[in-house]
């Protein structure tokens, strides 16, 4: 009798303990088999919205590439390197300039080299003076488009690549409207003018060929790398 009350006991703990086990292992068992139910989250892939103002970005192209310039000698540097980009592509690859996109995004201090020569005989010491440049010449403000003369070497940095000659290969440039009219603005100031005037002049004597008014120089950068196309700082 007494091993039998002795035993019961210990028997009693054993199987409780088992149940225990064999619950937990079940739980176990359904807490995997939901979690391997479960779906993984959806990852959201974005794209951007396309707008109709932007559709002159959408040139067939192998390659597209966009310069932001902002200021008189990034403007140069973007000529000179947007013509070795064609020249290294056509030499090195065969690909030709018609088979490229590239565009020029002229605004902030760059935005008077969008304007042709005479814009620049009219009204040249007012924006020279709010881009912050001066004729390497005679340092004075100049009386045309020096970044469409082809005169002037070494003396800026585009080594004589002209507007008129990259818009002839199919290079395009987008001029900014917002800081056109503040140059109007300042201009109108200058020579007490009118700025809507003034604004309206500067929009209808833009330097090359294949140049445009774009909404905002900041947002046809935004646009074009958008579009597909890399990004350079000038």
């Amino acid at each position: 009798m007494s091993s039998q009350s002795t035993s019961s006991p210990e028997r009693r703990s054993f199987l409780t303990c088992l149940n225990a086990g064999v619950t937990s292992l079940a739980a176990m068992a359904i807490g995997s088999a939901a979690m391997a139910q479960e779906k993984p989250a959806a990852t959201t892939h974005w794209e951007p919205a396309r707008h109709a103002k932007d559709e002159w970005l959408d040139k067939p192209a192998k390659h597209r590439l966009v310069f932001d310039t902002t200021t008189p000698d990034g403007f140069g540097e973007a000529l000179a390197f947007a013509a070795n980009y064609i020249r290294v592509n056509k030499v090195e690859y065969g690909v030709e300039n018609n088979e490229l996109a590239i565009v020029i995004v002229v605004r902030h201090r760059s935005t008077p080299f969008g304007y042709n020569d005479a814009i620049w005989a009219k009204y040249g010491a007012p924006m020279a003076a709010q881009s912050k440049f001066e004729d390497p010449k005679n340092k004075l403000g100049p009386k045309a488009n020096v970044y469409n003369s082809g005169d002037y070497g070494e003396l800026l940095p585009n080594r004589n690549v002209t507007l008129d000659s990259l818009s002839k290969q199919g290079v395009q440039f987008g001029v900014c409207s917002v800081a056109t009219r503040g140059y109007a603005a300042v201009i109108a100031q200058a020579v007490g003018g009118n700025a809507d005037t003034i604004n309206s002049e500067l929009i209808a004597n833009l330097a090359a060929g294949n140049a445009r008014m774009v909404p905002a120089g900041i947002v046809a950068v935004n646009r074009a790398q958008e579009h597909g196309y890399s990004l350079v700082r000038a």
